[in-house]
């Protein structure tokens, strides 16, 4: 029987009147590092294939804390559910919680995946938190409706085309023409729509700018090859002069992950995201030493 080195716990929290509840993986031995995931929606705590579960065990299982919560109105917390750019309550309820059940963290670190990202960096961009040491962003939400569509025609479409099982269904009549032609129309006017140029960036894109512009901790960027979400974040990022600078700063740690799809689906995937993840959090553990 293999010994485990940390234990898993229920708890329930507060946030501005509603219960949340939540899932800490403490480590046996006194952890100095802690790490709140901060769930996208319609998500709850567990994550898509249970991601989330099995990123906190080995997380702790190496001497870091982790707590994964629902946020208000999802999974089993109380109240009305709210979009990420509304979430900041909830994260900071999350880390009082954390620290609260493992006092000897000193320093945390937010992980967010996909529009939990984006409301990672929104919640330091309204409160400058202190208690935020590090921001882990993976395939993060930039999303408007013109870029998703360029990212569409040029990483599925063209992908399509390129395909001989594409091209022996279609001549077998099991893809409808006009059906494919009116969807590649409908992406085609979509992108037209944006401009010849990238759009300007909405109130959350900017937030989330402005968040990682005063954020001088380290941050983690991890994008997946095939995951339309990560391509417009980079196509997103490079029409922005501001976004370009940013992501260049020496405190930003980029990795693109070869093959992997939008939540790290495989098992090499999701060990990866395991490895790079505690990896980076080992200059946090030296600097709480």
């Amino acid at each position: 029987m293999a010994f485990v080195s940390f234990d898993e716990r229920a708890m329930v929290f507060d946030c501005h009147g509603e219960r949340l509840v939540g899932v800490v993986a403490a480590p046996r031995a006194s952890a100095r590092v802690g790490v709140v995931i901060v769930v996208g929606g319609p998500q709850y705590r567990a994550g898509s294939h249970r991601q989330f579960v099995l990123l906190s065990r080995a997380l702790a299982d190496a001497g870091i804390a982790v707590l994964r919560f629902d946020h208000r109105g999802m999974g089993d917390s109380t109240g009305a559910a709210r979009a990420f750019e509304d979430s900041g309550a909830d994260i900071a309820a999350a880390i009082g919680a954390l620290q609260a059940a493992c006092p000897t963290v000193a320093r945390v670190a937010l992980w967010g995946l996909c529009d939990a990202a984006a409301g990672a960096l929104i919640y330091y961009d309204a409160t400058r938190d202190p208690r935020v040491d590090a921001i882990a962003l993976l395939n993060p939400w930039v999303h408007t409706e013109a870029m998703r569509a360029r990212a569409e025609l040029k990483h599925y479409y063209l992908r399509k085309l390129g395909e001989r099982a594409f091209w022996s269904k279609l001549l077998r009549g099991r893809v409808e023409l006009k059906d494919a032609l009116r969807s590649l129309r409908n992406r085609v006017r979509a992108a037209r729509r944006g401009g010849a140029r990238a759009p300007s960036a909405t109130a959350f894109q900017d937030r989330m700018a402005h968040g990682l512009r005063a954020f001088a901790g380290p941050v983690l960027l991890v994008l997946s090859e095939h995951d339309l979400t990560a391509r417009e974040f980079v196509k997103y990022t490079a029409a922005h002069a501001e976004w370009k600078a940013l992501l260049a700063r020496r405190n930003v740690e980029r990795h693109e992950l070869a093959g992997a799809d939008h939540t790290f689906s495989s098992e090499p995937w999701r060990t990866e995201i395991e490895r790079r993840t505690l990896v980076w959090l080992q200059s946090l553990e030296t600097d709480a030493a």
